[in-house]
């Protein structure tokens, strides 16, 4: 999906060549899955690329690292920030994915994790659209997994981290080897949760509802970008418990994320949702989301942060130019 790559990544503390950037093969986080990563949006606005909800991405990022107790030394959520829109600006980017991790590098081998050093990356690509380009309008189809989320007395469903992400790659596996586009994961009492890497709205009569915060699902900067957008459409709004024969009774249902954006879901288990296309408020959400980051819209809420343009020249900085230069 990636079609092109960054020259430049931020790595421990300077930016490198794309192919320098690499981690020992003993480090804590590839055996134990001790990392905390977002995913961020920059996308082409007639100013320039724009990044989407920057600062609550980092805000997530920082949050995660402390549920994992991974202190980030010197490193503030300004100045990830700044290594952020870096990573467009040097690289000349006009719209990719952004990709921070945080992760324990090369330490003791055994799974107590304070002995080992924190380290972060930023790197980007272009990425286009998670769950294909026809999806964002004619939808896709989806099937709720034999995999269960976890909830909050296994792990910690509010935090992204890499390790518990191995439940979602088998969630697509699943869905992909049975012939949907993404898998619909229940939580422990068999309520919906969200999909592999999305949260889920449904509507039905009206309403818009979606699984809280307390249903084991990571609390989505996409979901909280939905329901501002509902609000401000005037539409109903309510988080509550889904069960899973709503799903197949919902006039509209769609999956919402930084890689799915927001993409209408036409079917579960080969059930057409409502009449089995994109529903009107579905379309109404998509519409004032997609206007606002291509900055078509006014960006009411404070969105977007730009990125500014860099001369070429300084896109060839030598791979030793520290992050404070």
């Amino acid at each position: 999906m990636a079609s092109k790559r960054a020259d430049w990544i931020f790595h421990r503390d300077r930016w490198v060549r794309w192919e320098e950037a690499t981690v020992h093969v003993t480090a804590h986080a590839l055996h134990y899955g001790s990392s905390a990563f977002e995913g961020i949006r920059a996308y082409h606005t007639s100013g320039g690329p724009a990044i989407f909800r920057l600062d609550a991405h980092i805000r997530r990022l920082f949050d995660t690292c402390k549920l994992l107790s991974m202190k980030m030394g010197d490193l503030t959520r300004d100045s990830v920030e700044q290594l952020c829109v870096e990573a467009v600006s040097r690289n000349g980017f006009d719209s990719c994915y952004i990709r921070p991790i945080v992760y324990r590098g090369a330490g003791g081998l055994g799974l107590y994790p304070l002995e080992c050093p924190v380290e972060l990356s930023i790197f980007a690509v272009e990425w286009g659209r998670y769950l294909g380009v026809e999806g964002i309008e004619k939808g896709v189809d989806a099937m709720v997994s034999s995999w269960r989320r976890f909830n909050a007395s296994t792990s910690m469903p509010l935090g992204k981290i890499g390790g518990q992400y191995t439940t979602s790659q088998l969630v697509s596996i699943e869905a992909r080897a049975a012939g949907f586009a993404e898998g619909i994961m229940l939580d422990a009492d068999g309520n919906v949760c969200e999909g592999a890497g999305e949260n889920l709205f449904l509507v039905k009569d009206g309403m818009l509802m979606t699984p809280p915060m307390a249903a084991s699902i990571l609390g989505g900067i996409t979901r909280d970008s939905v329901l501002k957008i509902a609000e401000d459409l005037g539409v109903r709004l309510e988080a509550c418990k889904i069960s899973r024969d709503m799903l197949y009774l919902a006039d509209e249902l769609f999956m919402c994320g930084t890689a799915a954006e927001i993409t209408p879901v036409r079917s579960v288990d080969r059930i057409p949702v409502g009449s089995g296309a994109r529903g009107e408020v579905t379309k109404a959400i998509q519409d004032r989301f997609f206007g606002i980051v291509s900055g078509e819209l006014d960006d009411t809420h404070g969105w977007l942060t730009a990125v500014p343009a860099l001369e070429p020249a300084s896109r060839a900085w030598p791979a030793s130019t520290n992050a404070e230069s």
